[in-house]
C-alpha cells in the first residue's frame, strides 16, 4: 500500500478581497494592471474582439499616462505602496488578531494585481484550509465587482484536485453594524470640523445603465445604505451620487461631478462628500472626490468642502468584518 503524501488539514480560510491596485506608478505597472481590469468581462459587457482592439490599440497606448498622474496624487510614499493596499492589508492582520481561533486563517487578496487570488487561496490550502470563506470588500453587491470575485475564485478551484468547501459572504449594505459605522464617520467628521453642511454628498461607484437594465441590483442597494443612514441621521440632507463613469455610454445618475458642478447654484455651497460603497480610501475617493471633485465645487461657486475617510481600518469597520465572518463559519 502506498504511502500518501503528508497534507495538513483542518483549518479554515478568510479571504478578504478587494478590487486591486498597481504595484507602483510606473507606467509598465499601471499599463499592466489595467490591462488586466479592463480585459474583465464582468467589467466591460461589449463584443469582446471589438473592445480587445479599442483597449490594445487606444486605451492601454493614452490612459496609463493619466491614471499614474493620479496614482501619484494619493500614493502612500513612506511605505511604497497605495491606500488600498496598505488598509486592505492592515484590515486583514487587525481581524486576523481580534479573532482568538487557532483553526482560523485570515488572508486578504486583490481581484486585479498583487497578491492575487490564485496565490492567496494556493496559500491557505498549503495551511491546511479545508473550507474556504471570501469576502469581497464590496457593501452593495454588483456583477462587475462581487460577482467578478466569484469567477475568479471559481476558475482557481476549477484547477484544484482537492478544493476546499466555500463560502461566499455577497453583500452587507444594510447590515447594522456597517450602517452605524457611517453613521459614526459622519458624527466624527462633523466634530471636526467647523461649518455646517448644506448637503452630505453620498457618492458611489458607477455602472453602466445597461447592466442595471439588465437586473443588476446594485442601483437599489446604493439607495437602501443611503436610506438607511438617513433615518439614524436626518438632521442633514443627504444626496446619492454616482461617480467615475468613463466612456460615451449613459451611466447611473446623478454623476457626482456634474452634481458637485451644480450644487452652488443651489444655494448648496458647504458640501460633506462620502463614499459609502468604498471600504478603503484610493485613487476614486482621495484624487477623483477630495481633489478633483473638491476643485470642481470650489471653482463653481463653493465655499467649504470636505471629504469623510472611508471605514478603512478603524475600530467599526474591523467589528463589523469580524461580525461578516463569525455569522459565515
Amino acid at each position: 500500500m502506498e504511502k500518501h503524501p503528508k497534507v495538513k488539514f483542518g483549518k479554515t480560510g478568510v479571504l478578504i478581497i478587494n478590487l486591486g491596485t498597481p504595484d507602483s506608478t510606473k507606467w509598465l505597472d499601471i499599463r499592466r494592471y489595467l490591462k488586466e481590469f479592463l480585459s474583465d468581462r464582468r467589467v466591460i459587457e461589449v463584443n469582446p474582439i471589438l473592445w480587445q482592439l479599442i483597449l490594445n490599440i487606444i486605451i492601454l497606448n493614452v490612459r496609463p499616462s493619466k491614471t499614474a498622474k493620479a496614482y501619484k496624487e494619493i500614493w502612500m510614499k513612506d511605505v511604497n505602496m497605495s491606500p488600498l493596499l496598505y488598509y486592505t492589508q492592515k484590515q486583514s492582520e487587525k481581524v486576523s488578531n481580534s479573532i482568538s481561533n487557532e483553526n482560523l486563517i485570515i488572508d486578504f487578496a486583490m481581484r486585479y494585481g498583487n497578491p492575487s487570488i490564485k496565490s492567496k487561496i494556493k496559500k491557505l490550502h498549503e495551511k491546511g484550509c479545508e473550507n474556504l470563506i471570501i469576502l469581497p470588500l464590496y457593501p452593495q453587491y454588483a456583477a462587475p465587482t462581487t460577482a467578478t470575485v466569484c469567477d475568479e475564485v471559481y476558475r482557481v478551484l476549477m484547477n484544484m484536485r482537492w478544493q476546499p468547501s466555500l463560502k461566499v459572504i455577497p453583500h452587507y449594505e444594510s447590515d447594522p453594524l456597517y450602517i452605524d459605522a457611517l453613521v459614526n464617520s459622519i458624527t466624527t467628521k462633523l466634530k471636526k470640523i467647523n461649518w455646517k453642511p448644506d448637503l452630505i454628498l453620498a457618492s458611489y461607484h458607477g455602472i453602466p445603465k445597461k447592466y442595471f437594465d439588465r437586473g443588476d441590483p446594485y442601483h437599489c442597494y446604493c439607495h437602501k445604505t443611503t436610506r438607511l443612514i438617513s433615518e439614524k441621521f436626518n438632521s442633514i440632507e443627504i444626496k446619492t451620487t454616482f461617480q467615475s463613469r468613463f466612456g460615451p455610454q449613459e451611466w447611473l445618475k446623478p454623476y457626482t461631478d456634474k452634481t458637485l458642478e451644480n450644487l452652488p447654484k443651489e444655494g448648496k455651497k458647504n458640501v460633506l462628500a462620502i463614499c459609502p460603497g468604498f471600504s478603503s480610501d484610493c485613487v476614486e475617493t482621495l484624487e477623483e472626490i477630495l481633489i478633483q471633485g473638491k476643485e470642481s465645487f470650489m471653482d463653481n461657486g463653493g465655499e467649504n468642502f470636505d471629504m469623510i475617510p472611508c471605514l478603512n481600518d478603524n475600530d467599526d469597520h474591523i467589528n463589523l468584518i469580524n461580525n461578516l465572518i463569525k455569522k459565515n463559519i
